[in-house]
């Protein structure tokens, strides 16, 4: 079976297709939550956000922004593999689509 050789014409219209798709899209890491968090400039720093949940006994491995959210990986305080999302701006726990509730307990908890 012989393929046809696809024109330059055809070749540049498909790419600039691909391109007006990618560029047209909202882009989302995992799409496991999304935060309404404004612009950067408002956004509390990730360091505080760590120090908040080293004070409750996490090891935090990573954070990143994801969704308009910060995303923690860390060990929760029963040794416990977590990935949750805290709102950038009051650094509140956000609910995920996978498990419609949040991986941090509520801050009402007393520390150990």
């Amino acid at each position: 079976m012989k393929i046809a050789p696809v024109s330059f014409k055809a070749s540049v219209f498909l790419g600039a297709v691909a391109a007006a798709t990618f560029i047209g899209s909202p882009v989302y890491a995992t799409g496991m939550a999304t935060c309404d968090s404004g612009p950067q400039t408002g956004w509390q720093p990730q360091a505080t956000l760590e120090k908040q949940l080293v004070s409750q006994s996490w090891q935090v491995r990573r954070i990143k922004v994801d969704g308009g959210c910060y995303e923690v990986y860390a060990l929760n305080d029963r040794g416990e593999r977590v990935e949750a999302y805290f709102h950038p701006v009051t650094l509140a726990p956000v609910p995920t689509s996978r498990s419609g509730s949040s991986a941090v307990p509520p801050a009402t908890t007393t520390p150990r």
